[in-house]
């Protein structure tokens, strides 16, 4: 298991099970956000966004944390695991209350910098319908994973930790 997706609402989670699974299994993380995002929150241009995330991609290892649905099938083709973060609404507004709160005029660790944490009523929004809006899309795409890929969801932070400590005991076992 060299290359990882991690996949979700906003406020699910992604970055930090990406970073706790970083650290146990010493695979590097890409968050798509810094990428994707340049100061002042523009985004790259499409053609550029799709090149960069093909580059990281076929690189040998990752875990890679994010969702921009347009290049999801890049993604999901390389990946060896996918996690799909299927957390309640309620935890994933809550999360990026409590983010926007700790960052205030500050930019998070995971993002690129010139694009200080704001939480807005769109973003709230995008959130709140992820389930109904971009979830079935997720569920078809994963349905159609390879044999060779594993897929993984989870919908608990209780279920989050124990993923985490199997990743490590069958890491183990791999060496």
């Amino acid at each position: 298991m060299k290359r990882i997706l991690v996949i979700g609402s906003g406020g699910s989670g992604k970055s930090t099970l990406s970073q706790r699974i970083s650290k146990r299994l010493d695979i590097p993380v890409i968050h798509l956000d810094t990428y994707f995002w340049n100061a002042n929150w523009v985004p790259k241009p499409n053609e550029e966004w799709d090149k960069i995330v093909e580059q990281f991609s076929n690189q040998d290892q990752w875990i890679m944390d994010g969702n921009y649905s347009r290049t999801m099938d890049i993604r999901i083709k390389k990946a060896d695991l996918i996690i799909f973060l299927d957390m309640p609404r309620i935890l994933c507004i809550y999360r990026i209350v409590k983010r926007r709160i700790m960052y205030r005029n500050k930019t998070r660790p995971d993002m690129n910098e010139g694009c200080p944490e704001k939480l807005d009523w769109s973003f709230i929004k995008w959130v709140w319908n992820y389930r109904s809006r971009s979830r079935p899309t997720i569920i078809q795409k994963l349905a159609q994973a390879e044999s060779h890929q594993q897929v993984i969801i989870l919908h608990t932070r209780k279920q989050v930790s124990e993923c985490i400590e199997r990743l490590a005991i069958s890491s183990d076992c791999d060496h």
